[in-house]
């Protein structure tokens, strides 16, 4: 498995929102810069975590981003699978059910498995404020 640009980055960007003051609306300008992320980059993340319900936006001139919930209540896994989709590391682990027909005499199978439950034991355990707590000090 491996996590795309866009899913690092969308950390990142739900990272500097959790810095944030919670009533501040912070727009795709400053993110940018902070993060160093190109503006039509990170419109196109941000359009995603906003139609999962992570962000909510605010027009005019004050207007922005910030997050729905505080940041205890966000998981790396909820937002890596909001930009990401799933994180099964092979298609077989994608569907609820594994539609493969080798799935019954698949001896590799519990490999991917054991690494797809590692992977969303730690993703899920992480939150935003952990990740903040985390941080150097700039």
């Amino acid at each position: 498995m491996k996590i795309s640009t866009k899913g690092r980055y969308g950390l990142r960007v739900m990272i500097d929102l959790a810095a944030a003051d919670p009533d501040t609306c912070i727009s795709i300008k400053s993110i940018a810069a902070r993060q160093q992320i190109s503006e039509k980059y990170l419109e196109q993340i941000i359009s995603l975590l906003n139609k999962g319900g992570l962000v909510k936006s605010t027009r005019g001139s004050q207007g922005g981003y910030r997050l729905v919930k505080t940041p205890e209540e966000y998981t790396v896994g909820q937002i890596l699978r909001t930009i990401e989709g799933n994180l099964a590391p092979v298609d077989c682990l994608s569907d609820e059910e594994n539609q493969c027909p080798r799935s019954g005499d698949c001896v590799t199978l519990y490999v991917w498995e054991k690494i797809y439950s590692a992977v969303n034991e730690v993703v899920d355990h992480i939150t935003l404020r952990e990740l903040l707590d985390h941080a150097k000090p700039v």
